[in-house]
């Protein structure tokens, strides 16, 4: 090809035409890419930095999609990669074939996990993981002799993914309304009410607590409650101490499974490899993703306990009906077994904890700095700060303005990558970059950041 053509089609502006006639952006207003274009165009990833195709270096606050947790540019797990692809590049595990990579992988997974979480179920990413772990459990009632065990309770604010099922058992409704119809028996209930869930009736909100809903549809119809540990994309919402063991012990109490949404917390984003570990709380399966490579190759899991396997050989001969083309992928991995090997020889799920508490002092101080910033929390490497027109009676902004989305984007002209928030009327900035971060690093952030909110409040406040 000639060497000048190359280099002409490589140019910013050639790309950005290209881009708007041919690439069909996921989770982006369609009117405004066609209109404008793309935003950034990332060439080049190096540590916590991208570089843009006008050679513009930005601080990746947000690890991409939560994902990056080693950083960019890993020069080993390329070379991980380029060996496997060399010497089987790709096997299928359909027919009860295997690999070499899969089942090593398997055995770390189950090495790190918390209980009994021994058996590993892969796909290509957390949507399949998911919608996979509904199917388990729905299979396991049905063989069970309960196939009236149908119903998935989920919780307002959560976000699962975009398959159907996944979508069906998001609680964020702007992913539900895109739809025409929702995958029939999934609930949603409201977060965070530790007491209702113990069994307090007199509570206000107990009709819309798990526990309520069981109740109410009985639990002869439930087969599992899903949850994140800490919600991501709902924002980065904590849970109080004692939620989740309330909602493991309910669901012990009504034989109900209760399933860990740990696309975005798994393998050290909060500051333990996995976000049910910050209340040493043992779900009955776990969901992947992410994190699980980094974001180096398409991956996810679904982890169960050894028990349930167990029961689902023992009561069917048939064929397990389900699976994906790219189930334990061995390149997929071999790249798996490396990222986890870095993320444990960098302690970087220590690092995380560290860093975290780094990133929440540099959020109070941004708390005492500005006027319009408020509730700063962090899990590890998994934070946030809300915006609020008045914060002492906490006044909302108007949504017209996109509180939120402006100070982004005054982040991006500081070349600072960070995602807004801002379902359910919050307005919030998240923060999760990735877990290779030093204090140099955090307060490089925190600066931008601050920069940013003052621009924002030299706009808005009179």
């Amino acid at each position: 090809m000639n060497e000048q053509f190359v280099k002409e089609t490589r140019q910013p502006e050639y790309l950005r035409k290209l881009d708007k006639e041919h690439y069909f952006h996921p989770t982006t207003p369609l009117k405004l890419h066609q209109e404008n274009g793309p935003g950034l165009i990332i060439k080049e990833g190096k540590g916590i930095h991208v570089t843009d195709v006008y050679d513009d270096v930005y601080i990746d606050g947000v690890s991409s999609l939560w994902n990056v947790n080693i950083g960019y540019g890993r020069q080993e797990m390329a070379e991980a990669a380029k060996q496997q692809m060399m010497r089987l590049s790709y096997g299928s595990s359909f027919f009860n074939n295997s690999n070499d990579q899969v089942i090593q992988l398997s055995e770390k997974l189950a090495e790190l996990t918390p209980g009994n979480l021994d058996v590993s179920f892969f796909t290509s990413g957390g949507s399949e993981s998911n919608e996979s772990a509904f199917k388990i459990v729905r299979h396991y009632w049905k063989l069970k002799g309960r196939p009236e065990r149908t119903k998935i309770i989920a919780l307002d604010l959560s976000y699962h993914g975009v398959t159907m099922g996944a979508t069906s058992a998001t609680g964020v409704r702007e992913f539900d309304h895109m739809i025409t119809s929702s995958a029939p028996g999934f609930l949603h209930a409201k977060p965070y009410l530790t007491d209702c869930e113990k069994g307090d009736k007199s509570q206000p909100d107990y009709e819309s607590s798990i526990r309520g809903i069981v109740e109410k549809e009985g639990p002869e119809t439930v087969a599992a409650v899903i949850l994140e540990p800490i919600q991501g994309v709902g924002g980065i919402n904590i849970p109080p101490e004692g939620y989740l063991k309330a909602v493991r012990e309910l669901c012990d109490e009504y034989g109900i499974y209760m399933i860990a949404d740990e696309v975005i917390c798994g393998f050290g984003r909060t500051g333990e490899m996995f976000g049910v570990d910050n209340w040493e709380v043992v779900p009955d399966l776990m969901s992947v993703a992410k994190g699980i490579t980094s974001g180096y190759m398409q991956l996810g899991a679904v982890l169960l306990k050894s028990e349930l396997r167990d029961e689902l050989a023992e009561m069917s001969d048939d064929v397990f009906f389900h699976g994906f083309t790219y189930s334990g992928h061995p390149t997929a991995c071999a790249v798996g077994l490396k990222n986890l090997e870095i993320i444990e020889n960098e302690k970087l799920v220590q690092n995380s904890k560290h860093m975290g508490d780094e990133l929440l002092k540099g959020l109070a101080y941004l708390e005492e700095q500005h006027q319009v910033t408020a509730k700063s929390r962090t899990a590890g490497l998994l934070g946030a700060i809300e915006l609020y027109a008045d914060r002492d009676s906490g006044k909302a902004f108007d949504p017209s303005l996109h509180a939120a989305q402006q100070v982004v984007e005054e982040c991006l002209s500081r070349n600072l990558l960070l995602r807004p928030l801002s379902f359910g009327g919050m307005n919030a900035v998240a923060l999760a970059p990735p877990l290779i971060v030093n204090k140099g690093d955090i307060e490089t952030m925190i600066d931008r950041l601050s920069g940013a909110i003052k621009a924002f409040e030299n706009k808005v406040l009179k």
